[in-house]
């Protein structure tokens, strides 16, 4: 059935969305940030194991310093994982999903103008920016996600959700290339960086949060209902649908393991990179020159939206089930040979390698787990899950990684818990029973 003018509308709304916030994870969690807080946290070396690594010491305790970062952000996480249900329920139960998506939108973006005020000196108080930061950006994913099996049918959600990841990180490439021109042309601090983060994804999210519709089914509240109460019935209500939910339930236990690597080589792949990789030395500051790690990160955005749209045409011939096992394929793949890489050259063909893959997982996912959903009006809380599942596995994953490395004092042995996760989550997938929704559309 061909789409009215206002449904295009909502759907490109719906998509901008990712051009907004993903200005977050490139900027704040990949590219600027974790270089500016390792060289701002740097210098105090100490010798843990056989390795000389940098250390902190936050509320008293040392840690290494790209560690206490992992443990913060998967602190965050969690605080997200405990959250979302209860509110996810509420969003259910009122229909305002659309006050929730804004009113973490508007956390996230605030919280990365905050990182302006990061001072090493008051650690303790300066970290609060990146965990609430990291809270709006995953908070609110959980009722932006949620509105996807409400904008269109299942047959196009690939396609949509493609769409999304590749606004998302298009859009974050340019506010990106933008500040690093500012930074290196005319002598921006980088910490200026953050604001214009926070002011483009509260800015573009406007398209989002005006074209959404604010309550699609109509639910009206009594001014007697209290919403903790009813959001803890949804969410009851949708846990016990989903215990027959037999290829929902075990999609989900797969997305839990793979996705612990697919995230937290996101999180630290810049820290790895800049810590295990012999970069040159820069001759007028006697330093190793990292600046090759900005090209890495450009490399993974641009691959990552043609890995988007590659998998999205790729599950319409073979099913999002088969397309999901070469991708984790190729994640193990990718990370055995991260753990012998040393050089520029080698670093930014894994960087190639890693985009690709990246962008069409995280597509991918997404739209399986949109596709497996029943006939429902829980949109919000059925994501919850898929949020709990995807937080709860980012929490171990970075914990695992931050832990490895601080009790061994190299990231390169962390490397290899990421091998089994996603060994495990390959495993996993072939449990998944057939689903019409998930089979190649030229079968069906």
């Amino acid at each position: 059935m061909e789409k009215t003018k206002s449904q295009k509308k909502v759907i490109n709304a719906w998509a901008f969305y990712d051009w907004a916030n993903s200005s977050y994870p490139l900027v704040i969690t990949t590219a600027i940030f974790p270089l500016f807080y390792a060289a701002v946290t740097s210098g105090n070396k100490e010798v843990i194991g056989d390795y000389e690594a940098d250390v902190v010491y936050f509320f008293g305790f040392r840690f290494v310093n790209t560690a206490l970062y992992s443990f913060v952000t998967s602190a965050s996480f969690l605080v997200v994982a405990f959250i979302s249900p209860l509110l996810s329920g509420i969003a259910d139960y009122s229909g305002n999903k659309r006050y929730f998506l804004s009113l973490f939108c508007y956390l996230g973006s605030l919280a990365c103008i905050g990182l302006f005020f990061f001072d090493v000196s008051y650690l303790e108080f300066s970290m609060i920016f990146p965990f609430l930061a990291s809270i709006g950006y995953w908070g609110s994913m959980v009722f932006y996600n949620a509105y996807l099996p409400e904008i269109a049918p299942p047959e196009e959600h690939d396609r949509i959700s493609a769409r999304g990841f590749t606004m998302g990180y298009i859009g974050s490439v340019i506010l990106l290339v933008g500040n690093l021109v500012a930074i290196q042309a005319f002598g921006m601090p980088a910490k200026w960086a953050f604001v214009t983060v926070g002011i483009w994804w509260a800015g573009f999210a406007q398209i989002t949060l005006r074209r959404l519709p604010k309550n699609p089914y109509h639910h009206k509240v009594a001014k007697s209902d209290s919403l903790f109460q009813k959001g803890y019935q949804e969410i009851k209500k949708v846990w016990k649908q989903l215990k027959h939910q037999i290829a929902l339930r075990r999609f989900l236990r797969s997305y839990f393991v793979y996705n612990m690597g697919v995230q937290t080589v996101m999180l630290v792949a810049i820290l790895f990179a800049n810590k295990e990789i012999n970069w040159p030395i820069d001759p007028t500051t006697g330093q190793p020159d990292t600046s090759g790690l900005i090209i890495a990160v450009v490399i993974i955005q641009l691959i990552a939206s043609v890995g988007a749209f590659v998998m999205s045409r790729a599950s319409f011939k073979v099913g999002n089930i088969m397309v999901l096992k070469i991708v984790v394929g190729l994640w193990v793949i990718i990370c055995m040979a991260a753990y012998f890489i040393h050089t520029p050259l080698e670093f930014y063909m894994m960087a190639a390698a890693v985009g690709f893959v990246m962008g069409g997982i995280q597509s991918m996912s997404r739209s399986t787990y949109s596709k497996l959903l029943p006939e429902t009006e829980d949109h919000a809380s059925y994501f919850s899950f898929f949020d709990v599942a995807e937080k709860v596995g980012i929490v171990l994953g970075t914990f695992a990684f931050g832990y490895i490395e601080d009790f061994t004092g190299s990231m390169r042995n962390s490397v290899l818990v990421l091998i089994v996760f996603f060994v495990v989550g390959f495993l996993l997938l072939q449990s998944i029973p057939k689903v019409k929704a998930l089979l190649p559309q030229k079968s069906v």
